[in-house]
């Protein structure tokens, strides 16, 4: 009895570890297949990414030197604007300074008097005479006032 009882604990140990085998040999034939798709998939993959890098490459080497090419335009732009406001700057602003003293000086030779101004309200106006010159507002100061109306 006790032979026979060995002999099917033994029968369903190996039938339990055949089971185990073969469900073992199911899974490594899925993982071949799997691993078989993966790396035909990758290689074209992996060519491409590196075609993509190597064109990258390329086109980073052009803004490089697209960048160092600007670079020197930018130096050179900057010592020609250095040399022309060294060589005419000095020149051009005594000039205008002279035209500006000349403009003065004639402005007060041939400038009428001024003619006093009305008193500005809300309801006056102005009239304009044909003929005459008005003064410019320009160098008159302006009263500033407040929101209520009343001078600062």
């Amino acid at each position: 009895m006790a032979g026979i009882l060995v002999a099917v604990f033994w029968a369903i140990l190996v039938s339990f570890l055949a089971v185990v085998l073969v469900r073992l040999a199911q899974t490594l034939r899925a993982t071949t297949k799997l691993v078989a798709d993966v790396t035909e998939q990758a290689v074209p993959l992996l060519a491409d990414a590196s075609a993509t890098v190597r064109s990258a490459q390329t086109q980073l080497d052009k803004v490089d030197a697209i960048a160092s090419d600007v670079q020197e335009v930018t130096s050179n732009a900057s010592a020609l604007s250095t040399t022309v406001a060294s060589t005419f700057g000095g020149p051009l602003v005594k000039v205008a300074a002279f035209g500006y003293g000349v403009r003065q000086a004639l402005g007060r030779r041939t400038a009428p008097e001024p003619e006093p101004e009305p008193a500005r309200g809300r309801s006056s106006r102005r009239t304009v005479i044909v003929g005459r010159t008005v003064p410019s507002a320009r160098g008159r100061k302006r009263e500033r006032r407040n929101a209520r109306g009343q001078k600062d």
